[in-house]
């Protein structure tokens, strides 16, 4: 059964900024919330606490106000991400990239890491209130369902199905009486993040936004490739430093390319040999030279390598042997990279 976690009305409006989260100050972080005075102050915030999540219906007559700065984030660096569904009236999310709108119909996600003022607005019709269900997610579990940076606020359209079937699940754990066991209202919540998440990741605006993202490191990765293909130490981690990102996600950019770290490292470097053969002769630079110069750690190595792909050695090729194979056949030559 939920608890009450506020009430405010026209005698203790005032006192707002010391009862919103909660008697033991468990519930959201610090900022600094306030009330607008008018002839109807009735604001009630109900809470459902499922492990370290918390479902919150929150229901007001008037508009209401939070302001979360880098002080309150440096006095504590709670990181939550709250999910919004908006019942009635709008909720406007303003932070340094500009102002977003939540209103019945669109489906939001904010985080506490970065600075932002909430506005809650009732609604312009005859019952005038704003009501909404949101639910406090440590931002580290979020993560596992939403991978992508959300720290300036993600707001999208609830369309898709996934949205409602998540805001009915979260909505009847809420309102559960004690029917359900605590591993059982574990489990719905998961299933409704998980379902979020299906649906982040489906839409295709976030799609094309993530591809983007990714095509741009992507470039980035093939450039230090490029710079440093003669390095014969050259590594998933050494690139993977050079260009600011995991090992992980390294290996996910590759499978953009469908390629392995050790298959484009073999086809760049016999690729770059092959035309420096074609395009030189023996008085200029040495096939040995050629071979350290992308990479390899001895010209035997690399004349093994190169006669597997191209069917002829290094010298053949140079002397006017035609290549017998083109390149992508490095499943082998991933275990020969030492």
């Amino acid at each position: 059964m939920a608890d009450l976690l506020f009430a405010v009305d026209k005698a203790n409006f005032r006192d707002c900024q010391t009862l919103f989260r909660g008697p033991r100050e468990q519930e959201y972080y610090r900022g600094d919330f306030w009330i607008e005075d008018g002839a109807s102050v009735d604001v009630t915030s109900e809470c459902k606490t499922v492990g370290p999540i918390s479902i919150i219906r929150q229901r007001s007559g008037a508009n209401l106000f939070f302001r979360r700065t880098r002080q309150h984030i440096r006095e504590d660096a709670t990181d939550l991400s709250i999910l919004w569904f908006v019942k009635h009236g709008k909720l406007s999310f303003s932070n340094q990239c500009g102002n977003k709108i939540a209103q019945p119909g669109v489906f939001a996600i904010t985080r506490s890491m970065a600075p932002f003022l909430i506005e809650c607005r009732t609604d312009a019709g005859k019952e005038g209130v704003h009501e909404l269900l949101h639910v406090t997610v440590p931002t580290h579990i979020l993560r596992t369902h939403i991978p992508q940076d959300i720290s300036t606020g993600l707001f999208m359209p609830d369309h898709r199905a996934e949205f409602a079937i998540a805001e009915t699940i979260l909505t009847r754990v809420f309102e559960d009486a004690g029917a359900l066991s605590e591993d059982s209202a574990r489990t719905l919540v998961e299933a409704a993040l998980t379902v979020i998440g299906n649906a982040v990741r489906g839409d295709e605006a976030m799609v094309q936004a993530r591809q983007s993202i990714a095509e741009r490191r992507l470039t980035e990765v093939l450039r230090f490739l490029e710079i440093h293909l003669s390095d014969p130490q050259l590594s998933t981690a050494m690139v993977a430093k050079g260009c600011g990102i995991s090992p992980r996600y390294l290996s996910f950019l590759l499978r953009l390319k469908d390629t392995s770290f050790s298959e484009l490292v073999w086809e760049q470097r016999l690729a770059k040999a092959r035309d420096w053969l074609s395009n030189s002769d023996a008085r200029d630079i040495s096939i040995s030279e050629i071979a350290y110069g992308v990479g390899f750690k001895s010209p035997a190595h690399f004349s093994r390598m190169f006669k597997r792909v191209f069917k002829v050695n290094p010298r053949e090729f140079r002397e006017g042997g035609e290549a017998g194979a083109g390149l992508g056949l490095y499943s082998e030559g991933s275990a020969l990279l030492q």
